[in-house]
């Protein structure tokens, strides 16, 4: 049960830790607040992903508003080093959930963005996989119902 829901001492014993305790009340995160990486051309790469996602960039002034996401799940997850999940040179995958991943890979079909998507339905949903300008790998991901 990679994604379950556990917590507390099950998720001690599932992660092999005998001392464990969790931030206090309030103070844990709730959710991802930026996502910052390096990039050879932030202007064109952030207007790719504008056009692509809807996705704005950071704000440039304290008037504007960020990108908002709607509440949902989100998997925090660490890979081996040596994983072939994604590509060697990276040492990350975006995932994007969308509730309609054929809209969403026609949209950046009609860009000119070259998308595949995974012909296996799995029990958590299904999967579409891309990459941006700058060879960053990118998992859409339309959660099961």
């Amino acid at each position: 049960m990679r994604y379950g829901k556990i917590k507390g001492a099950a998720l001690a014993l599932a992660l092999g830790s005998t001392a464990f305790a969790q931030p206090p009340e309030g103070a844990a995160p709730d959710g991802l607040g930026g996502f910052f990486f390096r990039a050879e051309d932030p202007e064109a790469l952030g207007t790719w992903y504008f056009e692509n996602f809807g996705i704005l960039g950071a704000p440039t002034s304290y008037d504007e508003l960020p990108w908002m996401q709607d509440a949902g799940p989100t998997v925090f997850d660490a890979f081996p080093a040596d994983t072939t999940h994604f590509a060697a040179d990276k040492s990350f995958m975006l995932n994007f959930r969308t509730q309609d991943l054929d809209g969403l890979v026609a949209h950046l079909q009609s860009n000119g963005v070259k998308v595949t998507v995974d012909q296996t339905v799995y029990p958590n949903g299904r999967f579409a996989q891309l990459v941006d300008p700058e060879g960053n790998p990118i998992q859409l991901w339309e959660p099961a119902e």
